[in-house]
């Protein structure tokens, strides 16, 4: 008598167990999930590439300091000063809708996502 209990018990948890497995399985395949987790992938890649280039861009501003200062190209007066990178500040306002000024440091943000 206790052996079939014992066994109806276990044969009726593997089938709960089962159907939820399933069911959650059924879930992540739907058009709407794969959109998403397709959409989440394409996101981790952006930033993974946007990591990339912003750690390439300072490695090359480091190296171009280096040759510079090997060179003596940061000790001449009579040479300009060094390019830095700027970011043009686009605003409304009358006094840079013609011209234009480059800000040293920008607040601009390069996540797109992020007002929404």
């Amino acid at each position: 008598m206790f052996r079939r209990t014992f066994w109806f018990t276990a044969g009726a948890a593997a089938g709960v167990w089962a159907t939820t497995k399933v069911n959650r399985k059924l879930r992540q395949l739907t058009p709407e999930s794969l959109a998403a987790q397709a959409a989440n992938k394409a996101i981790e890649a952006g930033h993974r590439l946007k990591d990339f280039a912003l750690d390439v861009r300072d490695g090359m501003a480091q190296r171009e300091a280096e040759l510079d200062e090997a060179l003596g190209l940061n000790t001449r007066p009579d040479l300009p000063a060094p390019r830095r990178v700027a970011a043009i500040e686009n605003s409304d306002t009358p006094k840079y809708s013609k011209n234009p000024t480059y800000v040293e440091r920008s607040t601009y943000s390069y996540n797109r996502n992020e007002d929404h």
